[in-house]
């Protein structure tokens, strides 16, 4: 009896010895893709409808910067990164944006940086996280912020890196796979007060599905589209969790007895709840045709019922 319950132990140990060391092998696994098409412009309106971009629908401001997106302050709008987010699988620090050759984005070439957003490979070959979801954006607003974060003040700030736990490691090593677009990219797409410019932007600009869809641990969407999101826990204890709504016209969804005006007066509003995740300070910065787009998209979505 002994003699089995040594062996046991014997292979048990092996095996836990084995996956410690592949985790720890398959951290830095490299990957390939295509470098798209998308350059910076020096060109004083594509920068512009960059910075609108950034401060607006793709709400980079939220993540890049640890203080407030909309101050006067260069210092304070110079998406310098820092801000940390505390999730089940580690913490997470938002990158330097500014084109500061040593701590941020201006060792990169355009096409390093286009590939990364499009499909989640960094510079190095290794894969990002999906925390950005621009995989179908088009060229013509991809390369738009390209060329306002390039013609941002560079600031030299050293970001710590991710701090996965043993749960994200393990993710990492077998689970986590870079994530690229879906079907034909778009070169561009007029800017209309229609459903499919609507679309556009809640998927693949605003990112309205990324949290409104019941997502996984490692981010895969399993829920059905915008009929809300898994409660998101605050790192402070004595905040409750809050959970994004459903945004179907569903008899039970947030929006079903909105007016176009009722949405767009609340966008306009800006944040409520403190520890709301939703950039509601960006968002207020979309113009009227943007939000009247994504509000006609919504109403077009099939209802769907969905316990909250």
């Amino acid at each position: 009896m002994q003699k089995v319950l040594k062996w046991t132990g014997i292979f048990f140990l092996t095996l836990l010895l084995t996956g410690v060391v592949a985790t720890a092998l398959r951290q830095n696994l490299k990957y390939e893709a295509p470098y798209p098409d998308v350059k910076s412009s020096s060109d004083p309106a594509i920068i512009a409808k960059g910075e609108r971009l950034a401060f607006g629908a793709a709400h980079c401001t939220d993540c890049h910067t640890a203080n407030s997106a909309h101050s006067e302050k260069d210092s304070e709008r110079s998406l310098a990164g820092g801000k940390k987010f505390e999730l089940p699988v580690g913490n997470f620090y938002a990158p330097n944006i500014t084109p500061d050759p040593e701590t941020g984005i201006g060792k990169f070439s355009d096409a390093e940086i286009a590939r990364s957003l499009r499909y989640g490979i960094r510079p190095d070959g290794t894969v990002l996280l999906d925390f950005m979801p621009f995989h179908n954006t088009s060229d013509e607003d991809l390369s738009a912020i390209l060329s306002f974060v390039r013609n941002l003040k560079p600031v030299n700030n050293k970001i710590p890196e991710h701090e996965l736990n043993v749960i994200g490691k393990i993710l990492k090593a077998f689970v986590v796979k870079p994530v690229g677009p879906k079907g034909e990219v778009l070169k561009s797409i007029e800017r209309a007060e229609t459903v499919a410019y609507g679309e556009y932007l809640a998927n693949n600009v605003a990112n309205c599905n990324g949290c409104h869809t019941k997502r996984n641990l490692i981010g895969e969407f399993i829920g059905e589209p915008f009929a809300g999101g898994a409660p998101m826990e605050d790192p402070d204890p004595t905040k409750e969790a809050l959970t994004p709504p459903n945004l179907t016209p569903h008899a039970e969804g947030r929006i079903k007895k909105w007016t176009e005006k009722q949405f767009l007066a609340r966008f306009r509003q800006g944040k409520f709840i403190s520890h709301s995740h939703m950039p509601w300070e960006a968002y207020s910065n979309m113009d009227e045709l943007e939000l009247k787009a994504i509000f006609k998209f919504l109403k077009s979505l099939k209802p769907t019922k969905n316990e909250i």
